[in-house]
């Protein structure tokens, strides 16, 4: 596929750009622009160019590809980053169907993402996408309704609809007031223990943490048995995280220390007001103790008192969401364009659909809303 992208003459045209050091050179300016313009975490360059860094590889073929509207001052307006590469249709159809989709996304579980988007330049950059469509298959995954979805093209079609739940970043809104106690209590019962209880804000992070993170998880998820994709293999996309993050803004932690060390780490990211709570792993001798819901109490008044008003879930409607009283928001997929990669594309989505379905009558559920 040619990632040349062009629009009708009547359109503004973005420059596009796909040399690494160019897009090193954009980032603090893009970065401004997200934060003006409201884009997540996962939308500013230093998630974006950190995955192109170190998981852009994963993608067979793949080829970033950057469009950037600028203003009469030369500043940027609206940055779009896409990605030139094949999605996987089945593992035993290596291949894939070739179409462009966000860059930043797929490995590393990226939510709400979009596009950093000037009011001003807000028609021309879905003229863009229009444009796009009748040439390429688009694959767009759990778009932010405002900065991602606000974008699709004329005749895409609604793939999935995921639920993320919010809460406000407040101690004193946590689920019940039955909730609340018994979460003073496992509190007291955890302090006489030894487990005490501290924040590492961004830039504060750093490899030893994380890999302490990343065997608490392992632990963990062989206590429930559950298979994770969280492990050494992302180590390198979280450090250049770490490397890109500044005051306020980049990968951050509560952990929990006990009489040897730390016994669970909640992991996420601060950006603007919101933490996003991405992983955890503690260990699983606490669980009597209910060591991992405390966390996520802990986590509430410290992002709190770093300035945070919304503690984000991220996606997954997990029960224990609720409890803390989060309430959903939703990221979007979608599938735009024409040709045959729409067509592969639109066959994984029914057989996913079929799958799902089968699922939930074995447990006798409704099929989740899409």
């Amino acid at each position: 596929m040619n990632a040349d992208v062009r629009v009708e003459a009547a359109s503004a045209l973005p420059v596009l750009v796909r040399d690494p050091d160019e897009l090193a050179a954009l980032a603090p300016a893009w970065r401004d622009l997200a934060a003006a313009t409201g884009a997540s975490y996962f939308a500013t360059p230093d998630w974006v160019l950190s995955w192109t860094e170190t998981l852009g590889t994963e993608a067979a073929g793949g080829r970033p590809v950057v469009a950037v509207w600028r203003g009469a001052d030369g500043g940027p307006e609206a940055i779009v980053p896409l990605l030139d590469a094949r999605q996987a249709l089945h593992p035993r159809l290596p291949a894939g169907a070739r179409c462009l989709t966000v860059l930043g996304s797929g490995a590393g579980a990226a939510d709400h993402c979009g596009f950093a988007v000037s009011p001003q330049r807000a028609d021309d950059v879905r003229a863009w996408f229009a444009a796009a469509a009748r040439r390429h298959t688009l694959w767009l995954p759990n778009l932010d309704a405002e900065t991602g979805a606000a974008f699709v093209p004329p005749g895409a079609r609604l793939v999935e609809r995921t639920a993320c739940p919010t809460m406000p970043a407040d101690p004193e809104r946590i689920g019940s007031a039955r909730f609340r106690k018994d979460l003073r209590h496992y509190g007291r019962r955890l302090a006489a223990e030894g487990v005490e209880f501290r924040f590492v804000g961004p830039t504060g992070v750093d490899e030893k943490l994380f890999d302490r993170l990343l065997d608490l998880h392992a632990l963990r998820q062989a206590a429930i048995g559950r298979a994770t994709t969280f492990d050494a293999s992302r180590k390198a996309f979280h450090l250049a995280l770490m490397d890109r993050s500044g005051p306020g803004r980049g990968p951050c932690a509560l952990v929990a220390d006990g009489p040897d060390g730390p016994v669970g780490v909640l992991y996420g990211f601060l950006w603007g007001e919101t933490f996003s709570y991405y992983q955890t792993g503690w260990d699983p001798s606490y669980a009597r103790l209910s060591l991992g819901t405390v966390l996520v109490a802990e986590t509430v008044a410290a992002v709190k008192a770093e300035g945070a008003a919304v503690f984000d879930f991220l996606r997954g409607a997990e029960e224990y969401k609720y409890r803390f009283g989060a309430v959903d928001r939703h990221d979007t997929t979608w599938l735009a364009g024409r040709g045959l990669s729409r067509v592969l594309l639109e066959g994984r989505v029914a057989a996913k659909a079929a799958q799902t379905r089968r699922a939930a009558h074995h447990r006798h559920e409704p099929v989740p809303e899409r």
